[in-house]
């Protein structure tokens, strides 16, 4: 039977506050936390709050043939508790209804895995802990920060006993064949591999509200007719998003609401297809083949790699600076400076460094709280130093 693999992406970084070199030595709180409330409440209310309703209540009236899955990392899930609750709450009522997996990643949103093999496991493994304790789930579903992918990750996720990792469906890895299907990564034994389709997930994510497209408006008819189109019975059609889709990047007036309630009956119109979470696909699909990544891919941008985050020489400059504090924060046995560290590699941090203005500009100018990428270098940087400098003299 063909079906539906629809997961949601629910992150949001803690903001660093402006650190100049005037500030070394004397002030060691890096995090604007009145900026970090600010934003929370503003997305809590235009989207976590009425799109977990909208979920909610489909699941209701549809009961086990509406599923879905969700990644919350750790960074969220830290600022929800702290500020709101409440949000945090409306996601597990959604776990309360069992029709909803949460998947596990790294634990601070981190790009720990090219860097440091054992601080990415401790990361998963927190994620993963916390996962359990706010939702009653022992994750089975692993999605690395950004889709972020290659043969050595899906290898260290299988040791970690997962059974599938989400990945990007790029040509570059996949050649001629189609995403919508079930896959072995090259070298395992048990993992299985599921692809984003993303040109479906991006005409909702990206192209929804864009007058200028070509297949505006993008009606859940329509929408539902693409899907439909893909059938045959091993079909998995991987439909991966930011969750700020829905009333943050596509505001209200764009319907992007009405869409997403509408959605779920236009698909099971169609009695051959059903909705799955990844773990479920998973398991009622044999690999179709098996893919081969021995570079690393991701969600990001047009060149579907790491360059957004480590494209450039200030990037590269300041993860290397970044793990290169890694023996000194574990030898000091600080629990609250470890957390720094870790807050510290929030992918977004370096994303903010990035300068390929020339195909992703509105998309890299739309998330950036700088005036330019070498202000956030300098601003991290002077971060990274006053750190440096207060481990050395306690």
């Amino acid at each position: 039977m063909p079906s539906v693999c629809l997961y949601f992406q629910v992150h949001q970084p803690c903001r660093l506050r402006r650190y100049s070199v005037f500030d070394m030595g004397h002030a060691h709180d890096y995090e604007d936390e009145g900026e970090n409330r600010r934003i929370l409440e503003r997305i809590a209310q235009k989207c976590y709050l009425p799109a977990n309703k909208v979920l909610l209540e489909l699941i209701g009236r549809y009961g086990d043939a509406f599923r879905i899955a969700f990644s919350l990392s750790g960074v969220v899930l830290d600022q929800m508790e702290r500020h709101r609750p409440d949000v945090l709450e409306s996601f597990q009522k959604l776990a309360a209804t069992g029709c909803v997996e949460f998947l596990n990643e790294t634990d601070g949103h981190s790009l720990a895995f090219p860097f440091s093999p054992k601080e990415f496991g401790e990361q998963v493994l927190l994620h993963r802990r916390r996962i359990q304790r706010l939702f009653g789930q022992s994750g089975r579903t692993f999605r690395n920060t950004e889709l972020i992918y290659n043969n050595d990750l899906a290898a260290a996720v299988e040791a970690m006993d997962y059974e599938v990792i989400l990945a990007e469906g790029t040509e570059k890895v996949l050649g001629k064949r189609s995403p919508d299907r079930v896959y072995r990564p090259t070298g395992c034994r048990n993992l299985k591999l599921l692809l984003r389709n993303y040109r479906l997930s991006d005409d909702v994510a990206f192209r929804f509200s864009d007058r200028q497209w070509a297949e505006y408006p993008l009606t859940v008819g329509k929408y539902s007719q693409w899907l439909h189109q893909s059938w045959q019975e091993e079909t998995v059609i991987n439909l991966f998003m930011d969750y700020e889709t829905f009333g943050e990047h596509q505001w209200t007036e764009t319907g992007i609401f009405d869409f997403l309630e509408a959605l779920p009956g236009e698909v099971l119109a169609r009695k051959d297809f059903s909705f799955k979470t990844p773990a479920e696909a998973a398991r009622a699909n044999e690999p179709a083949g098996e893919i081969d990544c021995s570079g690393f891919i991701s969600w990001a941008d047009e060149e579907r790699d790491t360059t957004a985050w480590l494209g450039n020489a200030m990037q590269q400059d300041a993860a290397r600076t970044l793990y290169g504090l890694e023996e000194t924060v574990r030898l000091r046995g600080d629990a609250d400076l470890l957390g720094t560290w870790r807050m510290l590699q929030t992918s977004d941090h370096l994303y903010y460094m990035c300068t390929k203005w020339f195909s992703d500009g509105d998309v890299h100018r739309y998330f950036n709280p700088y005036e330019s990428p070498y202000e956030a270098y300098i601003n991290y940087m002077n971060i990274l130093g006053d750190l440096s400098q207060s481990m050395k003299h306690p």
